[in-house]
């Protein structure tokens, strides 16, 4: 068995230019021996656990489903408003719900302290045939991942399915 204890685990900031989205991680199933560039599934971990902290005022990322990843969320300290498809729902302490491949989703910090909250995922966007893709409603963008996990954004247009191909 392998053993850490969560205060241990560096905590990574992440931020959009302007400040609009913001988050720290702790990302426990790597703090554990996850290798996320591996194909082997027994290196890569059936699920990623990760300890998330939303600051006041701040959005987790835009509003996004997965292509391949179902999430669920258990909420430890702080309030957010969840957003989905049907509405805006507010959660606290002691709350968990969870999201399946192709709902989107946003969590937004409105309360007045850190929200805090543990996610597993079951399919981490790790790349190649076995990651997950991101669609984002609000602007029309997807991110996909290309070789290991570098992600790429792409914004296009609807063409046809045979289009440049004959």
């Amino acid at each position: 068995m392998q053993k850490i204890n969560v205060k241990d685990v560096p905590e990574q900031e992440k931020k959009s230019p302007k400040g609009k989205f913001g988050r720290f991680t702790k990302n426990i199933s790597i703090a554990l021996g996850r290798e996320p560039e591996s194909l082997d599934l027994s290196k890569r971990h059936p699920f990623d656990l990760a300890l998330v902290r939303i600051p006041k005022g701040k959005s987790l990322c835009p509003y996004h489903a997965h292509a391949a990843e179902s999430e669920l969320y258990l909420v430890i300290s702080g309030r957010a408003d969840v957003r989905d498809k049907r509405d805006v729902t507010e959660v606290g302490p002691g709350d968990a719900f969870m999201f399946q491949p192709g709902e989107p989703h946003q969590l937004t910090n409105n309360g007045n302290e850190d929200f805090v909250y543990y996610v597993i995922a079951d399919n981490p966007r790790s790349g190649g045939a076995t990651g997950d893709s991101c669609y984002y409603p609000d602007s029309g963008k997807w991110a996909v991942t290309r070789e290991g996990s570098e992600e790429l954004i792409v914004k296009g247009t609807e063409t046809d399915y045979f289009d440049g191909e004959e």
